[in-house]
């Protein structure tokens, strides 16, 4: 949504906190005047509580939580209370599903409150035990036997009907995440499923008008949405990730967590023909232990046999998703694991679809109060999901209509104790957030 002909601070400031496998990161920002996102403030920490996109050390991911929601408060001078939070997880399941509604008011058009009705209603649906719905998203309408309608506000018709897009995940990992966001003193204004943010922060509306897949490959899970004619069709998530790699060489090459990390950021490649024979990475040994030589193409084929796995798993999910002949932009990698040397050559061999590295920076606005450090590591794959949890957050306000000038409070929404889970007990008092006008801006690069 398009606020360039608002003053700049119309624009509520919202908060994307992404807990991932390998970080925990929380990014600050709003809308600028010309429509891009400015972000104020980043903050950053180890992940030691998440594993494989869920919460597995509730202490442990509060504590990750707690250091990166207070680094971004200070850099952006802003008091956090509310945030939108990512989920992933190999949980994560999606189903198609029609619903309607009868108008008994024949003499109105069709308002945004009916589209409204017929999500709430998808809400009601009957899961599996022990699952929750996490989005309902609208495809096509039907009005009065009318197919194919993209947006029916404003025409008049009694029965009104939609495909949905409905993603639900386990009840047990969407309270840990909420528990774990509540036990850190914050409040979550909405779950947002990560391939999805991610898809607002790197993919452009043609693209997803063409038909592309948006694979975001994490620390713990590789995530895949699917868009055609601008509507999401299929997602899911892959529980293989970076880390699965990094593990593959410390097995194969018999060396600590570490330097595997460290081999795989420098050294890595996904297609081991594109490498010499006789390159040699040294290695320090272990105490009074000969240092270890390790071939760079040797290490090359243990990525490749794992990255090949990893998008043998993606084509398989375009294959069932029934979108394969119909993707014209083909796929966009992003995520940490999108900076692996040659994987879009590979991903491009293995699934004969175009493949680029999809980056976040086309929907930043340039910050002149941030470093210039932390606004070029922004635009880093690695950031895709939290800076789309925070376009996310901010196309919410807006589609609320949330002035700015007031305090942004968490809805009672379906992860309150109201609804569901006897987890928040009682709403924190307030969501406001504001910013402090006695700092000076030169306190922003301390």
């Amino acid at each position: 949504m398009d606020k360039s002909s608002t003053h700049e601070k119309s624009s509520p400031i919202v908060v994307g906190l992404d807990i991932g496998t390998t970080k925990i990161c929380a990014i600050v920002g709003r809308r600028s005047k010309n429509g891009k996102i400015e972000v104020l403030g980043i903050g950053k920490a180890e992940s030691a509580g998440v594993t494989r996109g869920m919460v597995s050390n509730i202490d442990k991911t509060v504590q990750g939580i707690t250091i990166a929601v207070d680094v971004a408060g200070t850099q952006s001078n802003v008091e956090i209370r509310v945030v939108n939070v990512g989920i992933a997880g190999q949980h994560i399941k999606s189903l198609q599903h029609r619903g309607l509604i009868t108008r008994k008011d024949l003499h109105t058009e069709i308002s945004r409150k009916d589209i409204d009705k017929l999500v709430e209603d998808m809400y009601n649906l009957v899961m599996p035990p022990g699952e929750e719905i996490i989005h309902v998203l609208p495809q096509e309408f039907t009005v009065d036997n009318e197919p194919g309608i993209k947006d029916p506000i404003g025409m008049a018709g009694v029965r009104l009907e939609a495909n949905f897009h409905i993603i639900s995940g386990q009840v047990t990992a969407i309270k840990n995440i909420v528990k774990c966001v509540n036990k850190a003193g914050l409040e979550s204004q909405e779950l947002i499923l990560e391939p999805l943010a991610s898809s607002e922060s790197v993919l452009s509306d043609e693209e997803k008008e063409a038909g592309v897949v948006l694979v975001d490959i994490g620390g713990g899970t590789t995530d895949v949405a699917i868009f055609h004619e601008g509507i999401i069709r299929h997602t899911a998530v892959i529980p293989f990730g970076g880390n699965s790699v990094t593990e593959d060489i410390r097995e194969g090459c018999s060396v600590m967590r570490n330097i595997a990390e460290q081999l795989k950021v420098r050294f890595g490649s996904a297609l081991a023909e594109e490498n010499k024979e006789n390159e040699i990475v040294c290695v320090p040994g272990l105490r009074g232990r000969e240092p270890k030589e390790i071939s760079v193409k040797n290490l090359a084929y243990v990525i490749q046999a794992r990255m090949e796995e990893i998008v043998e798993h993606v084509y398989y999910e375009i294959k069932s998703s029934g979108y394969e002949k119909k993707l014209i932009a083909g796929i966009v990698i992003t995520g940490g694991g999108a900076q692996l040397k040659h994987l879009p050559q590979l991903v491009e061999y293995v699934t004969g679809l175009d493949c680029r590295v999809g980056y976040p920076n086309e929907h930043l606005a340039k910050n002149e109060t941030l470093p210039k450090n932390v606004y070029e590591e922004l635009q880093s794959p690695t950031f895709a999901t939290g800076i789309g949890l925070l376009i996310k957050g901010i196309q919410k306000m807006e589609y609320n209509d949330v002035p700015h000038n007031v305090e942004v409070k968490a809805d009672k929404s379906k992860y309150t104790d109201d609804r569901k889970f006897g987890l928040l007990g009682k709403l924190l008092e307030t969501g406001k957030r504001f910013i402090k006008d006695d700092i000076k801006d030169e306190d922003f690069l301390k």
